[in-house]
């Protein structure tokens, strides 16, 4: 598959404890295709500078994560800063822009910066702009050369974000050009860890750029827009957001529901205006079609109303992109794929005890407390199938067909609910009545 061994580690150690992994997707990816070029046919669309939005819609189990995931790497390949993040009851509400922000900007990833990339993304952007100036016959060995690139520093954000960017913006970038001409390196990376949202910067650092205070959550989607534009202009196609488990929202508080749901209805509704940005959210469809959720916000709704034809054909193209449940043949295509890329140094013998009958036979066992459901429980076959190899690679005297009495792993929380076949949240008096359409205020 041309995977490097660490890539093939790193996937397995992530399916020992059920986590969908951030690299080598591609090796044991099945009947994603469609969706892929679907999202591809997006990144096209912000490549030529439009701003857009897509929500994947799928049951537990579907693959949700896993096509975020994919999309994160694809975005990356395609040349554009991602930043991947999990909706959180804790630290993340959708009608606080300000935590969003932080999120998304915290973490910004790039195909040569894994994590934490604004600072390299800043450092690429003004080398451009040394080279432009230097390149229009600045001489770089002038004394004023560095209130050159100063100058232009502020001269660019303005004409970059139409003159929208938050007077700090322009400040915060300039004072970390100058540190870092300083050498001052532990002053600047101050500087960007406020420009990351972090409210943990001291005031003696704040005070050498002339700010005080945080980004304010009625600011922070001008500073968003105003990393975007660097992001640009430090040679990036764009910026791709993915948002996941969107659902979680249903379990928060109604009125923190309603203001979450009005938060994400004016990122959609402002969305065109963040050219080169595509927003990437996941959740089920009772997140969607619930009154407790999307459906019951009516503007929200019309916007991303998802159309079914007889048979339940559905368009890619539209706001909601479907995931089906995996079905049998899928599940067993993907143990395959990874029985395939284990690292084993007896393959035959691998294959022969862990055969394709086994395989059947697991699907089976672990499908079991599910009610034969193969379509919701993926992570929990994943994680039986990588214990079942790791066993076979370790111990010669281990035959799974003769000793496979395990027990499947500990449920979480939407598994046992699953299993009970009760909702994925608890259900409110109120849950029918909607939300009133408002604009989220700070």
């Amino acid at each position: 598959m041309g995977l490097e061994r660490r890539d093939v580690e790193h996937i397995f150690e992530r399916l020992r404890s059920g986590v969908v992994p951030e690299r080598g997707l591609d090796a044991f990816a099945v009947g994603v295709d469609r969706h892929r070029n679907e999202i591809s046919r997006l990144f096209d669309l912000a490549d030529d500078g439009e701003g857009l939005f897509k929500f994947l819609r799928g049951g537990y189990g579907c693959g949700k994560t896993f096509i975020a995931r994919q999309t994160v790497i694809d975005a990356q390949a395609r040349g554009f800063a991602t930043s991947f993040v999990v909706v959180s009851d804790n630290d993340l509400h959708f009608h606080k822009f300000d935590e969003l922000y932080r999120k998304v900007v915290q973490g910004l990833s790039t195909s040569s910066c894994s994590t934490g990339a604004l600072g390299d993304i800043i450092d690429r952007w003004i080398s451009g702009v040394e080279e432009a100036l230097i390149a229009g016959g600045a001489d770089e060995d002038a004394e004023d050369f560095d209130d050159l690139v100063s100058t232009r520093i502020g001269d660019q954000i303005t004409s970059m974000t139409g003159g929208k960017a938050p007077e700090d913006l322009a400040r915060v970038l300039r004072t970390v050009f100058k540190l870092k001409q300083r050498g001052e390196v532990a002053e600047a990376g101050a500087l960007i860890s406020w420009l990351s949202g972090s409210g943990n910067v001291s005031a003696s650092a704040k005070k050498a750029a002339a700010i005080k205070g945080e980004i304010s959550g009625a600011d922070a989607m001008l500073y968003l827009h105003g990393i975007l534009e660097i992001i640009k202009a430090a040679g990036y196609t764009g910026l791709v957001i993915v948002i996941d488990e969107a659902e979680t929202i249903l379990r928060m508080r109604r009125d923190v529901r309603g203001r979450s749901l009005n938060g994400i209805r004016q990122i959609c509704d402002d969305a065109s205006g963040y050219h080169g940005m595509l927003w990437v959210f996941t959740g089920t469809p009772e997140f969607f079609d619930a009154k407790r959720g999307v459906g019951g916000l009516q503007p929200l709704h019309d916007r991303v109303h998802f159309i079914t034809h007889e048979g339940g054909r559905a368009s890619l193209r539209q706001p909601q992109l479907e995931l089906r449940p995996f079905d049998r043949r899928r599940l067993l295509e993907v143990a395959l794929k990874l029985r395939e890329i284990y690292p084993t140094s007896d393959r035959s013998d691998l294959e022969t005890r862990v055969s394709t009958t086994y395989l059947d036979h697991l699907v089976d066992q672990v499908t079991e407390g599910f009610r034969g459901d193969v379509g919701v429980v993926p992570r929990q076959f994943l994680r039986q199938l990588v214990d079942v190899l790791d066993l076979v690679n370790d111990d010669p005297g281990f035959n799974p067909m003769q000793d496979a009495g395990f027990a499947a792993k500990v449920p979480t929380e939407d598994e046992q609910r699953l299993v009970d076949g009760r909702p994925a949240y608890d259900a409110e008096p109120d849950d029918d009545k909607g939300y009133e359409s408002v604009v989220v205020e700070f």
